[in-house]
């Protein structure tokens, strides 16, 4: 008979091997001697260890599956338990005792893991879906749209959820984004509608703008020009490759227009340039009557001048008012020396001038003669008042005599 630790072979060829609840049939052996037959349940013992070490090793470092690695906990339970091997087989079951809860706590670990990703996959749906609905209100069409687009490939790179709280979220989801469509394809269609009308407009406006420019009819036709330009801008835009074209042809009728306008307006200019000349040579001429000593000599060369100025033509806008007032100022100056002459030979007014100083003299001597009786009276009082009243009179007397003057007499 032969034995070892772990198992021992009888007389007979039978194997045994001890447990913790003793020795247990392994086999029996008849081919060889009993260390042969102890070294061959033994090597099978050790397969077995290396077999618990790979599975102990992959459970440890690889994501094998929980139900994976229980199938094979059991596969190899089997193999222990039907004691075919000579070893330590109650360490064998620890070992496998211990890899099933093993197995257990990274089942546990994983069910928790998935279920935080599924809550995190859960808000950031809901996070989703709220932007999408926020934006399914937005009229930034470009970046709305953009957003929109980004947010399908987020959605499509989350976990899914089970299928009626995915399917709910997707809803929602996948009903903003349509209704947003939605009310941008109605927008642009109402724009596009705009743009056809604004082209029509526009039309219109090109056609009478061409229509003008051969005008010669400077300050109307300029005027309309900036009446249809403050149109055009009120028309709004068309299609991008009609306004384009509306425009060069808006733009190039005006500018035909304005050409020829301003060729016209220097030819004008110059000549007003040239007209300032020859009124600023009458204005110097003009001035030189003044002070007017000889009335009718400078009314009749006022009058010259005058027609002469009148035969010249326009002037430079800015510098009219400075030449036409030096001949304005010479011409109320002949105008006043005319009043002044009126003055003097008028009879009927020397006359009334005369006749009221009589009687303002008149009414002052009388005055001056009650003053005196009423002092020489002794009544003060009388004379106080009628010496107010002498000022008076008197304060007339003087005016009337200066004018009486202006008469000559």
């Amino acid at each position: 008979m032969s034995s070892d630790p772990w198992g021992r072979v009888d007389e007979t060829g039978t194997v045994y091997v001890r447990t913790a609840d003793g020795e247990k049939v392994v086999g029996s052996w008849q081919a060889g001697t009993p260390e042969e037959a102890l070294a061959y349940f033994e090597r099978k013992y050790e397969g077995l260890v290396v077999e618990i070490g790979l599975l102990e090793r992959r459970v440890r470092t690889t994501d094998l599956a929980a139900k994976d690695a229980q199938t094979a906990i059991e596969h190899l339970r089997t193999q222990v338990d039907e004691h075919h091997a000579v070893g330590d087989l109650d360490a064998l079951r620890v070992r496998l005792d211990k890899l099933v809860s093993t197995v257990d706590s990274r089942r546990e670990e994983r069910k928790a893991q998935k279920a935080k990703q599924t809550d995190e996959a859960r808000a950031a749906k809901d996070a989703l879906v709220t932007e999408a609905e926020e934006l399914a209100q937005s009229d930034q069409w470009r970046s709305a749209g953009e957003r929109l687009r980004a947010l399908v490939d987020i959605w499509k790179g989350l976990p899914r959820l089970d299928r009626k709280s995915d399917d709910e979220l997707w809803h929602r989801f996948s009903h903003a984004r349509s209704a947003f469509s939605k009310r941008r394809k109605a927008h642009f269609a109402s724009l596009d509608a705009q743009r056809e009308d604004a082209r029509k407009v526009k039309e219109k406006l090109v056609a009478e703008a061409e229509s003008l420019s051969k005008s010669t009819d400077w300050g109307p036709t300029a005027a309309r020009y900036r009446e249809l330009m403050e149109n055009w801008k009120a028309a709004g835009r068309a299609q991008r490759e009609s306004e384009d074209d509306l425009w060069n042809r808006f733009r190039g009728a005006q500018d035909v227009f304005f050409a020829a306008r301003s060729e016209v307006f220097a030819e004008r200019d110059a000549e007003q340039v040239e007209n300032l000349k020859l009124k600023e040579e009458l204005a110097d001429e003009a001035e030189k009557l003044v002070p007017i000593t000889d009335l009718k000599a400078a009314r009749a060369a006022f009058r010259s001048l005058n027609e002469r100025w009148e035969a010249i033509g326009h002037v430079p806008r800015d510098a009219r008012p400075k030449v036409e007032g030096r001949m304005h100022a010479v011409e109320r100056a002949v105008q006043e020396a005319e009043e002044g002459e009126w003055r003097r030979t008028n009879p009927e007014a020397r006359a009334r001038a005369a006749g009221l100083t009589g009687q303002l003299q008149a009414a002052v001597d009388k005055l001056r003669g009650q003053i005196d009786a009423a002092r020489a009276q002794g009544n003060n009082a009388k004379a106080d008042k009628l010496s107010r009243e002498l000022e008076g009179r008197q304060a007339l007397l003087d005016q009337a005599l200066k004018g009486l003057e202006e008469f000559g007499g």
